[in-house]
């Protein structure tokens, strides 16, 4: 009781207590859900630990950050059917397992990065693919659909079910802004407007990946922008 009482204060003085809370939610059903369904499909054991080994990194994205483009449909579901086809296929072709691994972790984020779909968690089925499946088994096509099927598209299902149920989401991610966007358009100088056509470039410029849409920087500088004149304001009546 002490515990929980602890935990509700702290979460009661953090600015950000409903989306930890719907957080945690929505991972625990999904796993719930998602664990329930499986172990009535008759599955083996080796096939269960197999396909839910990826499970908790990408349930971690699509329920603590289901804006992250890395977390949505397409990246999760072409992201675990790249890495697995690879993995099986680097485990079929490469003698050498340390080979074979290095291989399919590289090729997958090649490709993933080729496809434009980013999604960590598909790196750990790669790895799976090649070091959890017996050499030249027909179980390992069994592992291509069972990971797809099941725990991408079933997570793809209840992250659609779950995090459009909790208050203040939304999944798929919209390219829609912030409802302050509108009123910031309004009273905003003209020469600090950007849209996302400008971030898009800025991205463009940086060599590496940035985890974050184009219409989120959007929101979040103008929320920048209008603090900063407040503070500039404020400042000047000070003065």
């Amino acid at each position: 009781m002490n515990s929980f009482k602890v935990l509700q204060k702290v979460l009661s003085n953090h600015p950000k207590s409903r989306e930890i809370i719907s957080a945690s939610l929505g991972a625990f059903t999904a796993i719930l859900l998602l664990m329930s369904l499986i172990s009535r499909l008759q599955l083996t054991m080796e096939m269960e630990l197999l396909v839910l080994a990826s499970m908790g990194a990408s349930t971690f994205l699509l329920f603590v950050l289901p804006h992250s483009p890395m977390a949505q449909p397409w990246p999760l579901m072409a992201g675990h059917l790249i890495a697995a086809v690879v993995g099986v296929n680097c485990n079929y072709w490469i003698a050498d397992p340390i080979i074979a691994t290095a291989t399919a972790v590289g090729l997958s984020v090649l490709l993933m990065h080729l496809l434009h779909a980013l999604h960590p968690p598909a790196a750990a089925t790669a790895i799976i693919a090649v070091i959890g499946l017996p050499e030249h088994s027909a179980i390992a096509w069994q592992f291509v659909y069972a990971v797809v099927i099941i725990n991408a598209g079933g997570l793809l299902f209840l992250s659609l079910l779950i995090n459009n149920l909790l208050p203040g989401r939304h999944y798929p991610q919209r390219d829609s802004h912030h409802k302050h966007h509108q009123q910031f358009i309004k009273s905003a100088d003209e020469k600090l407007l950007l849209n996302e056509a400008d971030f898009q470039w800025a991205l463009s410029q940086i060599d590496t990946v940035i985890d974050v849409s184009e219409t989120d920087l959007v929101d979040l500088y103008e929320f920048a922008a209008e603090h900063a004149e407040q503070r500039n304001i404020n400042q000047k009546n000070k003065n």
